[in-house]
């Protein structure tokens, strides 16, 4: 299978323009799609819907949405008629296969003294792959500081040890909840997506993959994750994702849980996209 994760920057090209139609024709190959930043009511982006908008080009993909930031953008029309509008800015997480079931986990945030705090969210679905069900998510972490990726990412690692210890969304049977029978158990096996806004030498990262050893390499826990470019063979200085004339970086990551290693088959960055100020990632596994 075919994943992309792409940060669209609400849509906004390396030439300014905001344009829908690019970003959906960069990623539309994909079975899965992850997505960060994509807006709601916004005028930076045109006041739009940039889900519907991205979701109506892409009618064969089942997806869910997760907003991190979340505030009131209604009006009244010229009756007085009220028109509820949430004004929104989050993860999409679209799929060839059904997304049975997704959560849209809340990440710690910091209350910083002049620097934007945002709040960041992990959109996890359990999408039912060919093979059997994967949890893939949809991230973006804290640009700002390291100390509050760190306490993200310790989350995120925290759910992963927890998965499946809760039921899922819905456990159990009631009569009054019978279409909850397809509710599905949360599994192991996880791909994590997304900006992830730090760079291979820091803590934050460290604590994702595990620490490395001098003599043994890189040592990452059976409930941790493993950095699917590295594994895929990529270097260490390569695989950037962030074009800037200060220099390159790689931010972008897939995340991949040990039990999948043996399945990733290709890991690359689009270096051509010009849709945003990110490259969309491309993973290639067995699933």
């Amino acid at each position: 299978m075919r994943l992309v994760s792409y940060n669209i920057q609400y849509g906004t090209g390396k030439d300014g323009r905001v344009d829908i139609d690019r970003i959906v024709g960069e990623v539309a190959d994909a079975e899965i799609i992850a997505m960060q930043e994509v807006d709601r009511y916004w005028s930076r982006s045109g006041m739009t819907d940039q889900v519907e908008e991205i979701t109506s080009r892409l009618p064969d993909h089942h997806w869910v949405y997760g907003p991190g930031v979340d505030l009131d953008a209604s009006t009244r029309g010229g009756v007085g008629r009220l028109e509820n509008r949430r004004r929104q800015f989050g993860n999409l997480l679209l799929s060839r296969s059904p997304i049975l079931a997704s959560k849209n986990h809340l990440l710690p945030k910091m209350y910083l003294q002049t620097q934007l705090s945002i709040q960041r969210t992990m959109l996890d679905g359990v999408i039912a792959c060919p093979g059997g069900n994967v949890r893939i998510a949809s991230i973006h972490l804290a640009h700002a500081a390291m100390p509050e990726r760190l306490g993200q990412v310790e989350r995120i690692r925290e759910l992963q040890t927890e998965a499946g210890r809760d039921g899922g969304v819905l456990s159990n049977r009631h009569e009054n909840w019978r279409e909850g029978d397809g509710s599905p158990a949360w599994p192991r096996e996880s791909i994590l997506l997304g900006d992830f806004n730090m760079s291979p030498d820091e803590e934050a990262y460290a604590a994702m993959v595990g620490p490395n050893d001098p003599k043994y390499g890189r040592i990452t826990e059976m409930d941790g994750y493993l950095d699917a470019w590295i594994s895929a063979g990529g270097g260490e200085d390569a695989g950037h994702t962030k074009f800037e004339a200060t220099g390159n970086r790689r931010i972008d990551f897939a995340f991949i849980s040990p039990d999948l290693a043996d399945r990733l088959r290709k890991v690359q960055v689009d270096a051509d996209a010009q849709g945003s100020d990110h490259q969309p990632l491309w993973l290639e596994i067995d699933l």
